[in-house]
């Protein structure tokens, strides 16, 4: 556990639901003896462990590879998306971002196309139906051609690059008020559309994937920037007006 002098103690709020069908509300925990070295999610496991220990329903919560690949671990922490370390998923914040005695509030992603499943646990399957929708490239490339093969300007293959980074973890729709999907659809259009392979549909695959989000209950963006700074990859805005574009072009394009 370290040096004893430096463990922390902490008042934590947490939201606990039994289930999708249930009324959820705010429980107090006070946590003892947490190092300033262990991540977020290795504190929930110690409170975790006391509750199992005590006879109690331990907390639900996301979360997979704990290397900050997945996305899995989404939680809004003191208000903040992944919390208050810009560019960090929740598995890779680490407690010495807090401070001895801080009282730190936990929510799951506020939005009505990520149902709450139990807890801190929501449902993101929308982002799996809005890749579905058109988030491929739908064609018969055969073996797969050398690399340098085919030429693809430096900048395109950064942008695409980037692009490609998102992790798909919902923090830019946690983080905007009106629960918009705009920079993971346009992030998930732009690293296809930017390649020579992705060209052909990308028009088509821009309109059905923003209207899948449509459907699905997703705001629009509120062009303020919230997704931008909460994103753990750093993903920019400027994939929004590309996704703008290609959707516009194909709107025009079927009339």
């Amino acid at each position: 556990m370290g040096d004893q002098s430096k463990l922390m103690s902490l008042n934590l709020k947490i939201w606990r639901q039994p289930n999708s069908g249930s009324q959820g509300e705010m429980i107090d925990y006070k946590l003892d003896g947490i190092s300033p070295d262990m991540s977020f999610l290795e504190m929930l496991d110690v409170l975790n462990e006391e509750l199992v220990q005590e006879g109690k329903d331990s907390i639900a919560y996301d979360h997979d590879c704990r290397e900050g690949i997945c996305g899995m671990c989404s939680l809004m922490i003191n208000g903040q998306a992944h919390g208050p370390e810009a560019s960090t998923t929740t598995c890779q914040l680490h407690m010495r971002k807090f401070k001895d005695g801080d009282t730190i509030v936990i929510e799951p992603w506020r939005a009505k196309a990520f149902p709450v499943l139990k807890d801190l646990m929501v449902d993101r399957g929308s982002f799996d139906a809005i890749i579905s929708a058109g988030g491929y490239v739908n064609c018969n490339t055969g073996n797969a051609p050398d690399g340098n093969a085919i030429p693809i300007p430096k900048e395109s293959a950064d942008l695409a690059m980037d692009a490609a980074a998102c992790i798909g973890c919902g923090a830019c729709v946690a983080s905007c008020k009106n629960a918009s999907a705009m920079l993971f659809v346009s992030a998930k259009i732009s690293q296809l559309a930017l390649l020579p392979q992705g060209k052909p549909e990308a028009q088509k695959r821009a309109e059905s994937m923003v209207t899948k989000m449509d459907e699905l209950g997703f705001g629009n963006c509120t062009n303020e920037a919230e997704c931008e700074a909460s994103c753990p990859k750093g993903i920019k805005i400027e994939n929004i007006a590309r996704m703008n574009r290609e959707y516009l072009s194909s709107a025009l394009k079927s009339k």
